[in-house]
């Protein structure tokens, strides 16, 4: 996952005011079907954020899908990444969650086509991390976030689908985790831990091994194989040995190969976003319920120190005062994640005030799509319109619109 344009307490929380009703559980639909007679309303479709996300998938279909159902980088580059693919991918899924079946042909579609993007070349697969908008020319190197990424939202997928399409998800989450346990990225420098991709080994980020415990921990919880667990486990008390900041009590960024082992303490939203995740994860699938006191711990963190109290929106990291949609915005996913376990509408206005911001600074009006960068008071626009961006801004509304 490329970083491409550049790389206290919970009773104070209790009481921050709510900006919004709380809505009813929505639960996953598990028959996505395709025929017409099988399309139902959506449950929440009477929400805002609902209706933005709808809007965020039309211009994604009018501006950045292609003929081949792949996704462009943006709406100027006929090329396309593997990770901005998924996590269209992981957008369609929450769609078909919500039960609007219609937006499974978009995720089967791309699934499909991201075969062109497999190291067919290796009995170990993989993806790569680049392709022309056909599928030739898949290369590059391989990112372990992105594959990780990647076998997350195809185990989304998996919860929404049924039959042959959804045994092929499982299968090729597992064919992704087979890749991040025998390709050779994880080994014993610095104790441990994913490094960032297959070319040189320079670094070992945060959010790289987050995603592949966030897998792992997924496959375990369907297969019951305990080896997912115990590499889980591994990437788990690496992170917590090496990239916890106790003082801040949150995740540092990466440690720097290329440095002789230095850490580099930025702090980014969606890093601790993911390990935020994780925590959850951990607190459900393997039964570690002080988990969950850790996932707020964490949240607390994140609302302390990443959180733009002026402009009411997560920052990109401690060391970068711009703000970015999908970067930023994953922090709202991790809050509706909190809400989810613990029933706290204080996460829920994190995230609703965070997506509000995006809406009020980097959306247009007029097209619906999203600007890629800009400064806390809406200056400095960076006027591209990146496909992950509009991915995650499509997910998280969605998921929001549960319940605002």
């Amino acid at each position: 996952m490329k970083k491409q344009h550049l790389v206290k307490g919970l009773a104070a929380l209790l009481m921050l005011a709510s900006v919004g009703s709380c809505k009813k559980e929505i639960k996953s639909s598990t028959s996505p079907q395709l025929s017409k007679k099988d399309i139902k309303t959506p449950l929440n479709s009477s929400s805002a954020y609902w209706n933005l996300a709808q809007q965020t998938h039309s211009f994604v279909v009018g501006n950045i899908l292609t003929t081949y159902n792949s996704y462009r980088v943006n709406t100027t580059t006929n090329s396309c990444y593997e990770w901005y693919n998924a996590s269209q991918i992981y957008a369609d899924a929450a769609f078909v969650a919500v039960g609007d079946s219609r937006y499974a042909a978009y995720m089967n579609n791309s699934y499909t086509w991201m075969g062109h993007m497999w190291n067919t070349g290796s009995s170990l697969g993989g993806y790569f991390s680049a392709a022309n908008t056909d599928g030739s020319g898949a290369g590059g190197d391989q990112y372990v976030d992105d594959n990780a990424l990647t076998g997350v939202t195809y185990l989304d997928a998996y919860n929404v689908t049924t039959g042959t399409t959804q045994t092929n998800y499982l299968n090729s989450a597992k064919a992704i985790a087979n890749w991040l346990m025998n390709s050779g990225q994880w080994d014993t420098t610095y104790g441990g831990g994913f490094w960032w991709h297959t070319g040189t080994h320079d670094l070992k980020p945060t959010q790289t091994n987050g995603l592949t415990m966030q897998l792992f921990l997924r496959l375990y919880q369907i297969t019951g194989q305990s080896f997912y667990l115990s590499w889980a486990n591994s990437v788990r008390t690496w992170l917590e040995g090496n990239m916890y900041d106790s003082t801040s009590g949150l995740y540092i960024w990466k440690i720097d190969g290329a440095g002789a082992g230095t850490k580099h303490t930025e702090k980014f939203t969606y890093d601790n976003a993911i390990m935020l995740e994780a925590d959850l994860l951990y607190a459900t699938i393997a039964a570690a319920p002080t988990y969950t006191t850790k996932a707020q711990n964490l949240g607390i963190a994140m609302n302390t120190t990443l959180w733009n109290s002026t402009y009411h929106v997560y920052i990109f990291n401690t060391t970068d005062g711009r703000i970015n949609p999908a970067w930023c915005v994953w922090g709202s996913q991790a809050m509706i994640k909190l809400y989810q376990a613990d029933g706290n509408t204080a996460w829920l206005d994190y995230a609703q005030q965070n997506i509000d911001y995006m809406n009020s600074k980097l959306r247009n009006n007029t097209t619906f799509g999203y600007h890629s960068f800009c400064n806390f008071d809406g200056s400095n626009l960076i006027n591209d319109y990146e496909g992950v961006d509009q991915a995650w801004m499509q997910r998280t509304q969605a998921l929001l619109s549960n319940y605002r």
